[in-house]
């Protein structure tokens, strides 16, 4: 792995490389990039970096916008997506401050980054693990408009339910029967190991893939634990590979979290642990699931902030179409072990002391990661610093199906927010967690509010088709 300039330079003569892009991430969470050929990197690139303009990212007013971008060489590969051999590097924003630039406190990295500090300074542990998992569909066709005249979206694939009389060949699955399925079912099976044999050669361990619930194309790939840090980087980097390895298959690739009505949502399950000295902090034999008390109160920082932990983790208003019952997406504030339908899950099966953890079931993939991955590992130290005992807060162990109880049980439990409207509410008035050492600026916090009630406000005002169907001939 190339650790200088001076390295990078001599991969470039030596692999033929042409070009040399740099991904720089926006305030959504999405790749932008900037790319100059090769014969131009030179040492003074790293220290002088690539001059942007913030503002267009989502971060800076216009007036105080002018940025640069600084690589960093540890995330140099080249890029099997680009026709010119090209190499690719993620890096970090910096404020221009001559005669040292200072780091861009909102820029999504550096906010990742700040928050680990926080974590070693805390003394809790130097070390936060995550295993995100990647849901997706795979579409065939997939269209949209939203015009005066016309609002409709429509997708397609092969073996969902309504081609059973166009597709010919048998090889349709019923709703929500997808799961595991194997060829011929599985159509798709080339493209997703192809998936997962470019998010190893990125860095990536792959645990597996596989075929998820819903039937007109869901599946998943998960990789292995990672450190946090490197993890928030593969996240964009899953992402990117799954999208574009579909589209060289002629088929496009979504995470968004409810493409299909009554179909499975599209989730990313965020499994986290914590080392101190390479040992861990949440095992312990003699607790509920095998947990410490550290790991409990984890757990309690999370279920207490949940409401406003949404409004990062889920911040798309098509993400509370997914957080609905009967779709094995969590609905209530509460933890168990096995249990889906609880915000928080402890699987059984990380039976291993350093293995043991649990999963916040409520992320989805239109989340800017850095920002998801800092937010949940801030409300998990203030549970850890405040003793936030779950169970104490009524917060379970709920070890029964909770979409089961009566309607009278169910008024008694907690519930995540059913809107992204509710969650910015919840946000505004609870995030000093996320300010706690100077983590989250408040300004950014503030920009990301005013952004997403925009977002809200645009939304509301567009027709939807089933609003024809309701009220049309009234």
């Amino acid at each position: 792995m190339p650790t200088t300039a001076k390295d990078i330079m001599r991969l470039i003569q030596e692999q033929d490389i042409l070009m040399v892009d740099f991904k720089i991430v926006d305030i959504d969470g999405q790749f932008r990039h900037v790319t100059i050929p090769a014969a131009n990197f030179t040492e003074e690139t790293m220290q002088n970096g690539i001059g942007f303009d913030a503002s267009n990212y989502g971060y800076a007013v216009v007036e105080k916008s002018d940025m640069v971008y600084i690589p960093d060489l540890d995330t140099a590969q080249i890029d099997p997506f680009c026709g010119v051999k090209t190499l690719s590097m993620i890096g970090n924003a910096m404020i221009i401050d001559y005669p040292n630039n200072r780091p861009l406190p909102h820029y999504p990295r550096n906010i990742m980054q700040a928050a680990v500090q926080y974590l070693r300074d805390s003394g809790i542990a130097d070390t936060m693990q995550i295993l995100p998992e990647f849901e997706f569909y795979l579409f065939d066709r997939v269209g949209w408009t939203v015009s005066n005249n016309e609002i409709s979206a429509y997708v397609d694939t092969k073996q969902a339910h309504w081609n059973s009389a166009a597709e010919g060949s048998g090889c349709v699955v019923p709703m929500q029967k997808h799961y595991h399925v194997a060829k011929p079912l599985d159509r798709t099976f080339e493209c997703r190991s192809e998936m997962c044999l470019e998010i190893e050669k990125a860095g990536i361990p792959v645990k597996y893939h596989h075929p998820e619930v819903g039937g007109a194309g869901q599946f998943e790939i998960e990789p292995l634990l990672g450190e946090v840090t490197k993890m928030a980087d593969g996240t964009m980097m899953i992402k990117y590979i799954i999208q574009n390895v579909a589209k060289k298959y002629d088929l496009s690739a979504t995470l968004m979290p409810k493409p299909v009505y009554g179909e499975a949502g599209s989730g990313m399950h965020v499994h986290m642990l914590l080392l101190k000295d390479g040992e861990p902090v949440f095992s312990d034999d003699n607790g509920y699931s095998h947990l410490s008390r550290e790991a409990h109160w984890f757990m309690g920082g999370l279920l207490k902030h949940i409401s406003s932990l949404c409004a990062i983790t889920n911040p798309s208003t098509n993400s509370f179409k997914r957080l609905v019952p009967g779709f094995e997406a969590p609905v209530t504030v509460g933890y168990a072990t096995s249990n889906r339908s609880a915000v928080i899950r402890i699987p059984a099966y990380a039976k291993s002391p350093k293995l043991r953890r649990f999963e916040l079931r409520n992320p989805d993939a239109t989340c800017n990661p850095y920002f998801c991955y800092a937010a949940i590992l801030m409300a998990g130290i203030d549970g850890i610093r405040n003793r936030i005992d779950p169970h104490e807060n009524g917060w379970g162990p709920y070890d029964m199906n909770l979409y089961d109880l009566s309607e009278e049980e169910k008024k008694k439990l907690h519930h995540l927010p059913t809107s992204l409207e509710q969650a910015l509410d919840a946000l505004e008035q609870d995030h000093d967690y996320l300010t706690a050492g100077g983590v989250f600026p408040e300004s950014l916090l503030k920009t990301f509010i005013a952004r997403k009630r925009a977002e809200c406000f645009e939304l509301s005002k567009i027709p939807h088709p089933a609003e024809f169907d309701r009220y049309y001939n009234l």
